[in-house]
């Protein structure tokens, strides 16, 4: 006569490696949520900037990049970006203030730029290394820079998580500095505002510098004394 074997409570031991027969469906359910999830967030950006291209905020230009977005996930599937940080709103408001100011003074300079007789402004291209090189770090930076006039990402570098920037109306090699602190200033924001923990500590980082020279465009200099 054998007796009837009782249900293994949690507390029984498990073989080595063993999984309960749960959990891997468990954990294929999360990564499925975690894949659409991250398709969703892709394609909430791709809207936004479908919208900021056209200039205004429409039914049709929101019908328009909802389109084109699906398009480019079905079609042109981006590598997985995935989100482990956390949203902070008061930093999101300290990102979205600085970037509508950033906005605005950097149109004012540049339509001064523009209408200024006789002034030729020359420019420059830095390389920045940014101190967090996640894939979703290195394009809302890119992104957030590229939407501000006078500045304008033209090449990443995605292994050594460089950007290189075109910044309008550099008077000279000192001023390169404060165009690349500003650029890291912009993900420091961006990294407070959604960032993890680990990012955090990072920002507490020096940034490491970039062994090649800026090289700056061929244009004379041109003496603003004189323009002023």
């Amino acid at each position: 006569m054998t007796g009837a074997r009782s249900p293994a409570s949690p507390d029984d031991p498990q073989p080595p490696g063993g999984t309960a027969p749960g959990d891997g469906r468990a954990a294929r359910s999360r990564n499925r949520a975690v894949r659409w999830r991250d398709r969703l967030t892709a394609l909430a950006w791709m809207v936004g900037v479908w919208n900021l291209l056209w200039g205004r905020l429409s039914w049709g230009n929101l019908l328009g990049g909802l389109l084109v977005g699906l398009a480019v996930l079905v079609f042109f599937p981006l590598p997985p970006v995935t989100f482990g940080g956390r949203l902070r709103p008061r930093a999101l408001l300290v990102l979205a203030g600085r970037f509508v100011t950033e906005l605005v003074s950097a149109s004012i300079h540049v339509a001064r730029v523009a209408v200024q007789p006789g002034y030729l402004p020359r420019g420059a291209i830095i390389a920045v290394r940014l101190r967090v090189r996640t894939d979703l770090n290195l394009a809302l930076t890119a992104e957030a820079i590229s939407l501000v006039p006078g500045t304008l990402i033209i090449d990443v570098d995605r292994e050594r998580g460089l950007l290189y920037v075109h910044v309008l109306d550099v008077r000279g090699p000192a001023d390169l500095p404060e165009n690349r602190d500003r650029v890291l200033a912009t993900e420091a924001r961006i990294v407070r505002a959604i960032g993890s923990a680990t990012e955090l500590r990072l920002l507490d980082t020096p940034a490491p510098d970039v062994p090649a020279p800026a090289a700056a465009d061929p244009d004379p200099p041109t003496d603003r004394g004189q323009d002023q």
